[in-house]
């Protein structure tokens, strides 16, 4: 019998590395946008159960020392503008996520992404994560240059 002959590996198209490469940069940015919002209702979750829990005049019928004091209540109004604060920079990443992750997929605005990408390097661990990797694929120079064709085509 005859050996089989060792098969030559195919040889690797850069370029389609690179479209696979921010196709799969830009679906984890739409879930890290959809994370976004699951903050912010959670954020609005909280507020409501707490809202509930402090407002109800039921709460309050059996307790010997009756509610708390007025002070507390002020002190909750603290909270809704720390709450207000989250929910609006929540919205802001959600955003910026969204838009990067459209952005990558028709390979427009690099520096944009670039950008969004370092803020979600804040965002410790998957953001991080999700931050380098973009930040890795963006600097190589056929990614450059399928962002140059891109935007050469476009105009």
């Amino acid at each position: 019998m005859n050996p089989i002959p060792p098969v030559a590996p195919l040889p690797r198209d850069q370029r389609n590395i690179d479209v696979d490469h921010l196709n799969l940069l830009s679906i984890f940015y739409f879930v890290m946008a959809g994370f976004a919002l699951m903050g912010i209702l959670f954020f609005v979750g909280y507020y409501e159960f707490m809202n509930y829990m402090f407002t109800n005049p039921d709460m309050w019928k059996n307790q010997k020392g009756g509610p708390p004091p007025a002070e507390f209540f002020d002190m909750f109004a603290v909270f809704k503008c720390v709450f207000v604060a989250f929910q609006s920079l929540y919205a802001v990443i959600g955003g910026l996520n969204l838009m990067a992750g459209l952005f990558l997929r028709q390979r427009k605005h690099r520096t944009f992404t670039l950008v969004v990408a370092a803020i979600n390097c804040l965002q410790i661990p998957l953001g991080t994560v999700l931050g380098v990797f973009t930040i890795i694929v963006l600097i190589r120079q056929s990614v450059v240059e399928l962002y140059k064709e891109t935007e050469g085509s476009s105009y």
